[in-house]
């Protein structure tokens, strides 16, 4: 059976904003247009646009509005950043970076920091051999400094989990407890696409926590990056991934690689 992929940020998000008890945890999140923009940016104060269809963290910009200030306006998309005095020329700007891409208007969250850098995690939730959705990884992605998002292939950093929370949790909290959180969120996550996507096998859930430590769903991606989880020092970790992936049929097993390998430095007849 094909694995199924879903490219669409939209149609993820109508999918899991079904499920109430994932609802909370996701931001505001809207098709941008003049309207849009300028609604959240009232509300929030500051909020991201992405496009609809993009990956890598390529292409997502950084919009605020500080109210009070002699200019405005901030935009920041990749480490440029510029201020615009109006909404109007900001707005403009947008749309000369977006070009004809169609985009969505993010409620912004402002991710913890570690060394004044961003950071937030990455959830491996995967079909285990019993067929029953686990999660596998978490892995944290801190941003290149100055940086608005945390992809490693917008130069991020692979780092443990507690090597970036911990700072951040009070002592009531347990680095362990929050980490149950996240496995039962990725898991929930889930379940809940695969009611709208039933032939889904992996997903990797991009979640921000704030400074009330709320976890917020950024993003989820139906071909998550299992090779990422080898920068973590424990090896096992990598290992379960991969092994179940290949259960399910992303990766052929090594045999039968070894196989296609064998077979393709066969000279042919003459």
């Amino acid at each position: 059976m094909t694995i199924q992929r879903v490219r669409s940020k939209a149609a993820k998000t109508e999918a899991l904003l079904a499920n109430p008890d994932l609802a909370v945890h996701i931001p505001d999140t809207r098709p941008m247009n003049r309207a849009s923009v300028r609604d959240m940016l009232n509300r929030y104060g500051m909020i991201y646009v992405k496009p609809v269809n993009g990956t890598f963290g390529k292409g997502v910009i950084r919009l605020e509005w500080r109210t009070g200030e002699p200019i405005p306006y901030r935009f920041q998309c990749g480490l440029r950043q510029y201020r615009f005095q109006s909404y109007e020329s900001m707005y403009n700007k947008l749309l000369t970076v977006k070009r004809k891409r169609n985009y969505l208007s993010q409620q912004g969250i402002e991710l913890l920091k570690h060394d004044d850098r961003r950071f937030d995690f990455r959830v491996m939730v995967q079909k285990n051999p019993e067929s029953a959705w686990e999660t596998t990884g978490i892995i944290g992605r801190l941003a290149y400094p100055g940086k608005i998002v945390t992809n490693y292939h917008s130069g991020g950093t692979p780092m443990p989990l507690g090597a970036l929370l911990a700072e951040h949790l009070p002592e009531s909290i347990r680095l362990d407890e929050y980490q149950e959180v996240l496995d039962i969120l990725g898991v929930e996550v889930a379940r809940t696409l695969e009611r709208r996507f039933p032939r889904i096998r992996e997903i990797g859930v991009d979640v921000a926590i704030d400074a009330d430590l709320k976890p917020w769903i950024l993003e989820v991606n139906t071909k998550p990056d299992p090779f990422l989880f080898r920068k973590l020092k424990d090896p096992a970790v990598f290992r379960r991934i991969y092994s179940y992936a290949v259960a399910y049929g992303r990766f052929p097993s090594r045999r039968r690689a070894r196989k296609r390998q064998r077979g393709s430095r066969k000279k042919p007849s003459q």
